[in-house]
């Protein structure tokens, strides 16, 4: 080390340079940049045109509720726990229905989960619960 006429030692930087991690990242990018273009259009290709009929299927949706008294409907009509199974695998042969399950907030969890059980036994794998936003009270 050097001696400085105020008798004081020299200072080491203890700082990062990050100048050449910079110059690189540039480059990086402007490497990317040039070549990105030039990726996307490799084969230019004339596509043939034709017309066609978008086949849009629906997929129909059932409503199932069940009532505070533990009650089953089916789009608005009565089930019983034993019919709700076949009626949904015979819907499930017809389409690939999805369900919409509105359970009342004082129903049994034992009878939701009993309806749950039953559609997922039908080989229904599309099946939301539908509730209502809280207010901000």
């Amino acid at each position: 080390m050097a001696m400085l006429g105020n008798q004081q030692q020299e200072e080491l930087i203890n700082d990062i340079n990050v100048t050449p991690l910079v110059d690189v990242m540039l480059v990086l990018l402007t490497v990317f940049i040039v070549t990105a273009p030039l990726l996307m259009n490799a084969v230019s290709v004339k596509l043939p045109k034709a017309s066609a009929e978008v086949a849009i299927t629906q997929p129909k949706t059932l409503h199932l509720s069940v009532n505070a008294k533990g009650e089953i409907y089916l789009d608005e009509q009565a089930l019983g726990l034993a019919a709700l199974e076949p009626k949904l695998k015979a819907l499930k042969a017809q389409s690939d229905p999805s369900i919409e399950i509105y359970a009342d907030e004082k129903a049994a969890y034992g009878a939701v989960a009993k309806v749950m059980a039953a559609i997922q036994r039908a080989g229904i794998a599309k099946f939301t619960f539908v509730m209502l936003p809280e207010s901000g009270k």
